[in-house]
């Protein structure tokens, strides 16, 4: 048939031929392997088999920085994630950088700058591994890889072995024991920088089944020991359908390890150069990494917050000091500053028949510092403790998942936390006296048993018995009598009892102090009543916030702003000293803070050019690190939902700090809650909480991104007017972006020069922040990245939520079944949305 074709046909034939064949070449051109003395160019790249890793040269910082490493990265997502890096410490340049393996397996990389660099050598290779006609393949794990065709089994190199800041599924972290080799985790010098950072991630050692981070060598946090299903102190590892932890221990290899339970997510492992160590995970419908668990997510991972014999409360009131012990410098914790610890109320008798015991603790992160004394059952572990004078308590774990294993502690037990799930039992030694009654009854006992006959022992257990029975007639009368004082008292005590960790300052102090708060002194007022500065004896400054009678906020909001302010501890959030109750009065005492409040000089015609805009995007740079610390990098997930210009409060220094958490609500995960009771500032809620009392995370991101836009415009969201339109402010904004005119939003005032870039970026990023749909707002994290980045490419903002001109809307939550009630009072404007009756 092709015999009868004519040649404009056949022409055509060959070249759609060609053209197939072409498009064959470039498809299978996306290789995953690179043979001996073939090279890999600067542009050219390997690609897994399941297109999920590729391998290639980079730039990080491309317009600052000519600067080029072979890296591995995760195809097809942007912005580009590196999970490893090669030549971390020694970056190529020009155009001619390149990756070369010779035919006896050696990986090197060079530039024409006569820079070579050797990653791997045939000579330290396996013994198993025979290295001839060596390949690199690039696994679908995200592992790089050199095998021998003679034995494709065994890795002659792997990049797994050199780990860079990035743990992937399947990666080991710990110790080889026959290379001796330590694979660590290393965090980048800066988010743009690979070179080699302060925070190293870790197995402690080979016999120290421990995570620990550590800052230029110094522990930072510590997760363990490893009690056969979990690190101690870091149950949250184990808490999700995602994936699973591992750890092994045998002769040759001790490493930890993570398995996807489910291989379709894209999940790591990440030391970040701040020193976060967090598992993100890829969400595909917002194409970002959202953090999935935060191992060091509050003050007590931090190690050992409290010092020798403190315990660490995550739940609040934060630092206690074991049952038994007192604080060493009681001043010091009455600043919040634990770190000396404590000390026994009562010396240990070690001496034969002393009557040291033991006191159980469960629940509780293991302390450090353990030794293992194998081959000890739980009984005969307790005895050699109780034996040994330096020994101040014991545990029974099984460590290497072959049984029971006796640990000691030879010293301070120092970095115990209260684990608020399954955590670990501590049997800790006691003073006999500090052991009770019951206890020392046995203890008499025993040592009457040991120096008496048969005879006389039963009569002294008798005259026990006998004790006990005349002890409990008595106790028995004097109960009914009892019971109604305690009934009247607990009543009474009952609120208070949350106050018992936290500074108690009397009204007598308090009120010289303010100068029995006097009209002078008084500084502001909201919803909560009145505030007034202060300085105690001590030449300490103080603001004082007094419940007022009238007030709307009550005795609730009082205990939730002391339950949530005394666990969190952030440089950009206010410092609460203590409390003072004086029969009715409710009184918060924070640390003082010189400047005020932020809408003070925002929205101040005198004040406000104070206020410059560099002045201005650095302020709203730490109020955007705080609110990503209130949603993922403390151990609650606080929602403030209160987030204005006048909960913003500055320092000496003009660092932002942000205050009032009376409303602000603990949600346990990231899914809405709804609320019958919808309270907060007109302006600032979103519409989501306002029309249907849904309140997440988002939430407060659409109250930064109101706070943002009143950062540039220095005018407030509600109540604003233009002449030419019925907008609000969103809406102002949203329309001046749409028109290409963004900048016009910026405060006239200003003098001082700016980047007009910048600004620009921290507009779309507010616009971004009060989108209507809550789900395509961003997540804190990447509010963070986006401001402080200018590299990460920033996508559209869509519609705004409230920016329907006034005269085409009703009121925000005004409804068939709801009606509409707002009170203010000196300028703070709160709001409830009720059912009619």
């Amino acid at each position: 048939m092709a015999a009868g074709l004519s040649w404009s046909t056949k022409i055509c034939f060959l070249y759609i031929s060609l053209s197939i064949s072409f498009f064959i070449i470039i498809s299978t051109d996306a290789k995953n392997t690179l043979g001996p003395n073939q090279l890999l160019m600067n542009g050219e790249t390997l690609i897994s088999a399941n297109q999920r890793f590729q391998l290639g040269f980079f730039n990080p910082s491309p317009t600052t920085d000519p600067n080029l490493y072979l890296a591995i990265w995760y195809n097809g997502i942007q912005p580009l994630t590196a999970v490893w890096v090669a030549n971390r410490a020694k970056p190529l340049r020009g155009n001619a950088v390149r990756l070369h393996m010779n035919s006896r397996g050696d990986l090197f990389i060079g530039d024409d700058q006569g820079n070579t660099i050797c990653l791997s050598r045939s000579s330290n290779a396996p013994p198993a591994a025979s290295v001839s006609s060596p390949s690199l393949i690039l696994l679908d794990s995200g592992n790089l890889v050199i095998v021998s065709d003679s034995n494709k089994t065994t890795y002659v190199w792997q990049s797994f072995d050199s780990p860079s800041d990035t743990m992937l599924p399947g990666m080991k972290l710990g110790w080889d024991l026959k290379s001796k080799t330590d694979r660590v985790l290393t965090s980048w010098l800066t988010s743009n920088d690979p070179f080699s950072g302060d925070f190293v991630f870790r197995v402690e050692s080979h016999d120290s089944p421990q995570l620990i981070l550590q800052k230029n060598g110094v522990t930072e946090s510590r997760w363990g020991p490893w009690n056969g299903q979990r690190f101690s102190g870091a149950s949250n590892l184990n808490d999700n359908p995602v994936f699973k932890i591992v750890y092994h221990y045998s002769p040759e290899e001790v490493y930890f390890t993570f398995e996807m339970s489910d291989l379709s997510v894209l999940l790591r492992l990440v030391v970040s150069s701040v020193g976060s160590v967090q598992f993100l995970k890829w969400k595909s419908t917002s194409r970002v990494w959202v953090p999935m668990v935060t191992l060091n997510k509050d003050t007590c991972d931090r190690y050992g917050p409290c010092g020798p014999y403190g315990i660490c409360y995550a739940d609040g009131p934060g630092c206690h000091c074991l049952k038994g012990f007192r604080a060493n410098s009681p001043q010091d914790w009455n600043r919040l500053d634990c770190t000396d610890g404590c000390r026994r109320r009562n010396a240990l008798n070690c001496s034969d028949g002393g009557g040291d015991g033991f006191v159980k603790y469960s629940g509780i992160k293991l302390p450090d510092n353990f030794t293992v004394r194998p081959g000890l059952s739980p009984k005969k572990c307790e005895g050699s403790c109780l034996k040994d004078c330096s020994c101040m308590a014991y545990a029974n774990i099984d460590m290497y998942a072959n049984g029971s294993v006796c640990l000691v502690w030879l010293d301070e037990l120092v970095d115990i936390r209260d684990s608020y799930k399954d955590g670990d039992e501590l049997y800790i030694r006691m003073a006999r006296v500090e052991l009770g009654t019951i206890s020392i009854f046995f203890i008499k006992l025993l040592n009457e048993l040991r120096y008496n006959d048969c005879i006389l022992f039963v009569v002294t257990l008798f005259n026990h018995l006998l004790s006990a029975v005349v002890f409990g007639a008595a106790l028995w009368c004097g109960t009914s009598r009892y019971r109604s004082y305690s009934k009247k008292k607990k009543e009474q005590g009952k609120n208070d009892e949350m106050f018992d960790d936290v500074q108690l300052y009397d009204m007598k102090t308090v009120s010289a102090a303010t100068d029995n708060f006097s009209a002078a002194n008084k500084i502001g007022e909201g919803g909560f009543g009145p505030v007034y500065q202060g300085e105690l004896k001590t030449g300490e400054k103080i603001a004082v916030k007094r419940l007022s009678e009238h007030s709307n906020q009550g005795l609730a909001e009082f205990k939730n702003e002391v339950h949530m302010i005394v666990q969190l501890q952030h440089r950009n959030l206010v410092k609460l000293l203590g409390c003072c109750i004086h029969r009715d009065e409710r009184m918060l005492i924070y640390e003082y803070m010189p400047n005020k409040s932020l809408d003070q000089f925002l929205f101040d015609p005198a004040k406000k050019r104070l206020l410059q805009m560099e002045m201005r995007i650095t302020i709203l740079k730490g109020i955007a690190r705080a609110l990503e610390y209130l949603h993922f990098g403390s151990r609650l997930r606080v929602i403030h939902r209160d987030l204005k210009a006048s909960n913003i409060l500055l320092d000496d220094a003009m660092v932002p700090r942000i205050s009032d958490f009376g409303l602000a609500r603990n949600s346990e995960n990231e899914h809405a809650e709804v609320t019958r009771r919808v309270i907060g500032t007109h302006g600032y809620m979103s519409p989501e909480y306002v029309m249907d009392g849904y309140y997440s995370t988002k939430s407060d991101i659409f109250s930064f991104g109101v706070l943002a836009l009143e950062m540039i415009s220095g005018q407030k969201n509600w109540g604003f007017h233009h002449p030419d339109h019925d907008f609000n402010l969103i809406g102002h904004a949203w329309k001046l972006w749409k028109d290409g005119k963004d900048l016009e939003l910026i405060e006239p005032v200003l003098e001082q020069a700016y980047e007009e870039t910048e600004v620009s970026r921290c507009i779309q990023v507010g616009l971004l922040c009060v989108q209507q749909i809550t789900d395509e707002r961003p997540v804190m994290s990447q509010v963070v990245s986006m401001l402080e980045n200018d590299k990460i490419k920033i996508p559209e903002p869509k519609e705004p939520g409230f920016f329907t001109p006034r005269s085409r809307r009703p009121p925000p939550g005004i409804g068939s079944a709801m009606a509409w009630t707002s009170y203010s009072v000196n300028g703070l404007t709160l709001t409830d949305l009720t059912a009619r009756t």
